[in-house]
């Protein structure tokens, strides 16, 4: 058994009381049944930045935001743990220095062995930093979006993993004649050809994107109106952390044109080829 100062035995009190003040990333303490502070751990300080002397006996309410207090939410708080058993949010906290940061917040109702709420357990993590990369990651995937949605040239757009549309680009509406409200949740082989669809051709590309992580072609693909163009098409294989797979991002380009001058380009060649196999006989 630990004991203390002189060898004494250390009471299960003495010892709980030691863990909370040796923990440093959790501000641990407790409040009477009406909000008040009535104890204090090195963590809260470190938060919170107010002595045991400073803060003990005042409310709890002064690490709220003006704007908090006024809706009532510290109350609200105490009162959904003492009904519920437990009151569990994030939102902005108010350091001694005004200050604030991003706060995850637990509250447990604490009751004696009759029932009667005696006071609450409050357990705070400062998650600021967790908050920034989160809206950092936000904000970039809303830029993201943008630049996917000012591209005209290309249709870019999502699949899931059997082939359904899951977002789609103002590039592939022009390419391809649909609204985002009329295809997304359609399949994608819709694009092919009656031929491609009945040879298994959509899939295929599916399947070669999972194993090998990139399915590059060209071909015929169909529009809204039925008319076809020329398309040079990439498949990518789209997988998260662990490395399940979670849908493929799709990105076409018409090249009709392309294929057309290339078309023209062979044509006066086999002409003129023809010319010099024959000019010896003309002689």
């Amino acid at each position: 058994m630990p004991t203390g100062v002189g060898g004494e035995p250390l009471s299960g009190e003495r010892r709980f009381e030691l863990l909370v003040n040796s923990v440093h990333d959790y501000a641990i303490y407790m409040l009477d049944p009406h909000g008040i502070v009535t104890s204090w751990n090195p963590g809260v300080q470190r938060f919170k930045g107010y002595t045991a002397a400073e803060i003990i006996g005042q409310h709890f309410s002064r690490f709220y935001t003006d704007d908090d207090q006024r809706a009532g939410v510290p109350q609200r708080a105490l009162s959904i743990a003492s009904i519920e058993g437990k009151f569990e949010a994030e939102g902005w906290r108010v350091r001694k220095d005004g200050t604030r940061f991003w706060a995850h917040v637990i509250i447990d109702p604490i009751r004696d062995d009759t029932g009667k709420l005696i006071g609450f357990a409050k357990i705070t993590r400062d998650v600021t930093e967790r908050k920034q990369a989160q809206e950092a990651l936000q904000q970039s995937e809303a830029r993201f979006r943008l630049l996917v949605q000012g591209v005209i040239d290309y249709a870019i757009f999502m699949l899931d993993t059997t082939g359904h549309i899951t977002n789609w680009n103002s590039g592939a509406q022009r390419m391809k004649g649909y609204a985002a409200e009329e295809i997304i949740g359609e399949h994608f082989s819709r694009f092919y050809t009656a031929e491609d669809r009945a040879n298994g051709v959509p899939m295929q590309g599916l399947r070669t994107a999972e194993q090998t992580g990139k399915f590059e072609t060209e071909g015929w693909r169909l529009r809204k109106d039925g008319t076809r163009f020329w398309a040079s098409v990439v498949i990518d294989a789209i997988r998260d952390d662990n490395g399940r797979l979670v849908g493929f991002a799709k990105v076409t380009r018409d090249i009709t044109e392309r294929k057309l001058a290339r078309k023209r380009w062979k044509k006066p060649v086999r002409h003129s080829s023809r010319r010099r196999r024959w000019k010896p006989w003309a002689n």
